[in-house]
């Protein structure tokens, strides 16, 4: 069986790429060691952890190419990872939203279209100076 990838799809996997990227970069500057995990797998996205291995941290990024809602699926009760990183705009100048996965339920906008449920964070609920470029959520390495 072939699989083909789309335009579109290849357009978001690096959006999602940059992203991604983006965000160990940033946690490097931190003084954690950041490493992607395998990409396309249902999972965190990136493991962090400190020079000798005593504190390890996990991390949720979702990226978006402009200021749009972010996707959480059709359940709130697997959101994964200590921290989700939502990186907007990452096509002109990434920012950073630092957030839990308590504060993403917490937020979550429930629609149904057709009898299907699926639950999206708004730009108005994450882009608050709360959680804007708040790298220090997460703690020293």
């Amino acid at each position: 069986m072939e699989i083909r990838a789309t335009k579109r799809n290849k357009k978001s996997q690096v959006t999602g790429n940059v992203g991604l990227y983006f965000v160990c970069y940033r946690l490097s500057l931190h003084g954690w060691n950041a490493m992607p995990t395998s990409r396309n797998a249902r999972g965190i996205d990136i493991i962090a952890y400190n020079t000798d291995c005593t504190k390890t941290i996990s991390f949720q990024v979702k990226t978006l190419s402009n200021r749009s809602p972010v996707p959480l699926g059709k359940s709130l009760e697997r959101l994964m990872g200590d921290f989700w990183i939502i990186v907007n705009d990452v096509n002109k100048v990434p920012c950073v939203f630092v957030m839990t996965p308590e504060e993403i339920k917490e937020r979550a906008h429930r629609g149904e279209k057709d009898g299907i449920v699926s639950y999206w964070l708004q730009p108005r609920a994450y882009e608050i100076d709360d959680f804007r470029e708040k790298w220090e959520r997460i703690g020293q390495p």
